[in-house]
This record gives C-alpha cells, sequence and structure tokens, in this order.
C-alpha cells in the first residue's frame, strides 16, 4: 500500500490499486464521528465518443449519456431505489455527473456498513430495461426544461458557448430532449461496460477506520469483474480563438447576471509537468483575487458606485480538453464590469504586481486549503476531482510556497487576455 504525507496539514493518504485496477484511497481521521464515501468513475458527459479497450471502431452515443446512466444506476430489479434505501438508513447520499467524471456518494455517522452494502451494490448492479429507460426520459426532459428557465445555468452554458467552438463542454451535461430521445438500454450498457470498470474507477474513504480494514471490507463487496485496459476517448479539434466576445440571452432576474470567461491553452497533465499544472492553478487563483477579490480596488470601485453589490465568483477550470477563467455575479451593468475588468489587467500588466498585494493573497489561498482538509467531504471530492486530472491534491501545499511575482506576471501575460475574453449576460 502506498502511503502519502503532508505535514502541513498531518494528514495520511494509504492507496491500494487492487487486483481488478480499481483505486482505492483510504484517508483516516482518527477520532471523529462522520464518515465518508464516495466512488468516481473516469467518465462525464464530455466522453461521447470513444474506442472500446480491445475494439477498433470508433462509438459515437447521444449527449447526456453520462448523466442518463447516473440517473438510471439507483433503480434496481427489485423495484425498490438505492437512493430510498440509503435514506431510510439515516445516510445523506447523492450523485452527481461532471464533464469528467461521475461520482456516487454518501455521508453518516451510523450505519456506514450498511450503506457501503448498498451504494457497491447498485454502482456494480446496473438495470436498464425499454421500460425503465423511457420512463426516465421523461424525468430527464423535465430537468432539462427546468434548466433552461435557470439563470444561473444559462449565464455559464452561454459563456462556454461563446468560447469554444467544438468542445463539448459547451453541451449541457444532461443533454437535450433530441439527444435523450436516442437513448436506450443497448447504449446505457454499452457505456457502463466500457466505462464502470474498476480499472477506470476511484472510491475514496474517509472517517475513523484503519486503511488495512477498509481494504478487506471493499475487497469483500467487489464482484469479480477483470481490468479491461485503456479507453480510447476521441476529442473534436478546438481552436485557440473563441467564437464570439458578447451574448445576451433574456430571463427572468432581479438583477442583471454575467459571466466573464477567458479561455485557455488546454493543460497537457502528465507526470513531467503535472507541478506546472498545479503551480498555473495556483498563481491564476491569487491574480483573480487580486484583480477582482473582496479586498481589491477594482471590487471597491464597483461597489462604491453601486455597480455590484458582492463580490463575484472567480475560478479557474481546467480538464483534459479544456481550461478557461469564470467570473460570474450580478451587476446593474455587466458591461461596465467587464470593461473595467480589461482595464484593470492592462494595468497591473504595465504595473506590475505589488508585493505586499501577492503575499497576502497567496497566505490567503494556503489557508484556504488548509480548511479544505478540515472536512471530509470537502476533502474526498478534492482528491476524487484532481485524481482524474492526473495530479495529487498535496501538490498544492508544496507548490505555492515556490511560487513568486516573477511567475505570477508571467501567467498575468500567458492567460489574461483580451481576445480570449467573453462576456455573457442574463437580463430581462
Amino acid at each position: 500500500m502506498q502511503i502519502i504525507e503532508n505535514l502541513k496539514v498531518k494528514e495520511k493518504v494509504y492507496i491500494e490499486k487492487l487486483d481488478n485496477g480499481l483505486t482505492v484511497m483510504i484517508v483516516p481521521k482518527e477520532g471523529i464521528e462522520k464518515k465518508y464515501m464516495i466512488w468516481g468513475t473516469n467518465y462525464g458527459s464530455n466522453d461521447s465518443v470513444f474506442v472500446v479497450p480491445g475494439e477498433d471502431k470508433e462509438i459515437t452515443v447521444p449527449n447526456g449519456v453520462a448523466h442518463f446512466l447516473e440517473h438510471k444506476l439507483f433503480e434496481q430489479e427489485n423495484g425498490t431505489n438505492s437512493l430510498d434505501t440509503l435514506t431510510a438508513l439515516g445516510v445523506d447520499a447523492n450523485a452527481y455527473t461532471t464533464n469528467d467524471h461521475t461520482a456516487y456518494l454518501f455521508e453518516c455517522t451510523d450505519n456506514f456498513y450498511e450503506a457501503m452494502d448498498e451504494l457497491m451494490d447498485y454502482v456494480q448492479h446496473p438495470y436498464f430495461t425499454d421500460e425503465n429507460v423511457e420512463k426516465e426520459k421523461g424525468i430527464i426532459g423535465q430537468e432539462i426544461m427546468m434548466y433552461d428557465d435557470y439563470p444561473d445555468w444559462r449565464v455559464y452554458l452561454n459563456a462556454m458557448k461563446a468560447m469554444y467552438h467544438n468542445n463539448p463542454i459547451k453541451i449541457d451535461i444532461t443533454g437535450t430532449q433530441e439527444t435523450i430521445s436516442k437513448i436506450d438500454k443497448d447504449i446505457l450498457y454499452k457505456c457502463y461496460n466500457t466505462f464502470y470498470n474498476p480499472s477506470n474507477m476511484l472510491l475514496v474513504v474517509s472517517g475513523d477506520f484503519k486503511p488495512e480494514e477498509m481494504i478487506k471490507e471493499v475487497q469483500k463487496r467487489l464482484i469479480d469483474k477483470k481490468s479491461n485496459g485503456k479507453i480510447k476517448r476521441i476529442y473534436p479539434e478546438e481552436p485557440e480563438d473563441i467564437v464570439q466576445e458578447k451574448i445576451e440571452e433574456k430571463l427572468e432576474v432581479s438583477r442583471p447576471m454575467y459571466t466573464i470567461g477567458i479561455k485557455d491553452k488546454v493543460n497537457e497533465c502528465s507526470l513531467e509537468n503535472k507541478s506546472e499544472v498545479v503551480k498555473k492553478h495556483i498563481a491564476i487563483q491569487i491574480l483573480l483575487n487580486i484583480l477582482i477579490g473582496r479586498s481589491s480596488n477594482l471590487y471597491k470601485k464597483l461597489y462604491d458606485e453601486g455597480i455590484i453589490s458582492f463580490a463575484p465568483s472567480a475560478d479557474y477550470e481546467f480538464g483534459k480538453t479544456y481550461a478557461h477563467i469564470l467570473i460570474t455575479g450580478q451587476a446593474e451593468k455587466p458591461e461596465k464590469v467587464y470593461n473595467e475588468l480589461q482595464k484593470e489587467i492592462k494595468k497591473l500588466k504595465t504595473e506590475g504586481i505589488n508585493n505586499d498585494d501577492f503575499n497576502r493573497m497567496k497566505k490567503m489561498i494556503y489557508g484556504g486549503y488548509i480548511r479544505d482538509y478540515d472536512d471530509i467531504v470537502d476533502m474526498s471530492k478534492m482528491f476524487l476531482s484532481d485524481y482524474f486530472k492526473g495530479i495529487s491534491s498535496f501538490d498544492y501545499l508544496e507548490e505555492i510556497e515556490g511560487l513568486n511575482v516573477e511567475y505570477l506576471h508571467q501567467m498575468l501575460n500567458d492567460v489574461f487576455k483580451e481576445e480570449k475574453m467573453v462576456l455573457s449576460i442574463v437580463k430581462n
């Protein structure tokens, strides 16, 4: 068993790769009552074109299959729903689908092993019929219509459409009414058998457990399934330029909403450059706080002028085939926020980054990382997401210390380019 320790947060992660290819991470938290399990597969909404291991034929499935599968796995052949079973045990259970991965999870203080039985059973035993697939189309169809009227989602998705020409990240994770109508049980089984193979999955368990004993508990509940090898995923070519600078949609909102996007080059993560990927992520987080965070000059200016009433969220998102910055909030004049941000970026490039600002933001970001390890839910999700990106969550704590102003300025010039910026607005 591999042991990774970080002395800064006094945490150890025990990693075991089982004979069937499944990777298991155990994060012991001695003395705490809460327990958490999350089982993820490296399969998200972007993975709609692929080649099954051992085959040569390229397969294309409708958009929305990964999310559809997530919904269907809860339904059991005996007529029960595993989500109801888990809830009856008194545990908080859920599942989610992203562009890159799908995950099934629960947290509890009691009945952990009973919940573990249920989760590991339903994830390994899909049950799809013509009838239950057709029924699910109606349920997911309603979900799609709901999101179509959800301003937070529309302003985000429109920003993706403004940035990306061909990348499937611009397509709704749920698919569309048209694409889900083409999903049948054969497609679901094909995608399940391809992507829900142990060698493509990670199981993270956190709580007051002994790692060796927990590994045995996991092994007891695994069905006999062999590793199927590497899946070839096929993604469309994506130009570096944006599609359009501005996109606007009318919806019922109390105040205009905006998302500012900055398209970046794809971060090819490998063993050789994973530290560079992490460093870049940290540097961009620091830059976003300097530019438009709660203590920034720009935030104070826009707040004093009554343009915004709270600091926007600002994140850097990246995966195997995409990378971008998203700044989202509400403002009386979204165009004003956009234009002022562009001015602030130019000013920072010209005048340089203040050392005091850099050190202050660096400490703040570092403190945020430390807090993430206090919550077993946030920590476990973080380990899962980072693992599928090819990095270790502990890398952030190591790389932030060596960061300097010169590197920050390099990232400012490389990433924050005016010609890569888009503005998405939703207003009445």
